[in-house]
């Protein structure tokens, strides 16, 4: 990923966020409940949150939102709460593997899903 520190907000947390919500509490309000991602009626997911520090090898999760078939925002619960930062989406991959969960047809592994803050 090729971050442009131009484009990132440092001015919140002293950090930089990348690709973070435009509107990130009417999202918090839009929430109508936490689903476990195997849920069924998961449809996709478009938030990822993750945290890291420079030099530190693992990103934790912050947060995972998503949608549900009949449109209602949900908060995500995942297996997981670290994924190497050189491999995120081989961790992902091999946790769904383990849950029965098609991770690419929810959207986790796309680069657009992902928020980092750094």
């Amino acid at each position: 990923m090729t971050v442009n520190y131009a484009t990132v907000d440092r001015t919140r947390y002293g950090a930089y966020e990348i690709n973070g919500l435009e509107d990130p509490q009417s999202v918090i309000d839009s929430l109508t409940g936490t689903v476990y991602w195997t849920d069924p009626e998961l449809d996709h997911v478009f938030r990822l949150r993750l945290l890291t520090d420079p030099g530190f090898p693992y990103y934790d999760v912050s947060y995972c939102y998503g949608t549900l078939k009949n449109g209602d925002n949900v908060r995500v619960q995942l297996p997981f709460h670290q994924l190497r930062k050189k491999a995120w989406k081989a961790d992902i991959i091999e946790w769904a593997k383990r849950e029965g969960v098609y991770a690419k047809r929810l959207g986790l592994l796309d680069n657009d899903v992902m928020s980092t803050v750094i």
